[in-house]
């Protein structure tokens, strides 16, 4: 993994988390704009995966590859089906969701430079 890398996607769900939290204080449902926000999160993920698979492919790979790739599978997959669920709620809840996808992407994004770097 790339430390670069990493701390871009970091603070791309902390901006998201951000904007998201201000839709909560202001009681407001998820815009679309949120949800590209989202997407350029999700390309920025996907574009690690590939950094990864050719690190690992170099031998520089993971300590416990099988616990990072479930890491890995799980950050992929948070932020679309928050997605899915702010079009299916059109209340401020769908912002709060939006806002703990965020979080919880940041945090297991820390995680698996722990687990990347053997700790």
């Amino acid at each position: 993994m790339i430390l670069a890398l990493l701390l871009l996607v970091v603070a791309l769900c902390v901006v998201l988390a951000g904007w998201a939290g201000w839709f909560v204080a202001r009681n407001r449902a998820v815009i679309l704009n949120q949800l590209w926000g989202g997407a350029v999160v999700e390309f920025f993920l996907l574009v690690q995966g590939v950094v990864a698979i050719v690190q690992g492919a170099g031998g520089g790979g993971a300590a416990d590859p099988l616990l990072f790739w479930g890491y890995y599978a799980t950050t992929l997959v948070i932020l679309p089906l928050a997605a899915a669920w702010a079009f299916a709620e059109r209340t401020k809840w769908s912002s709060v969701v939006l806002l703990a996808a965020s979080v919880t992407v940041a945090f297991l994004e820390w995680r698996m430079w722990q687990i990347w770097m053997g700790a």
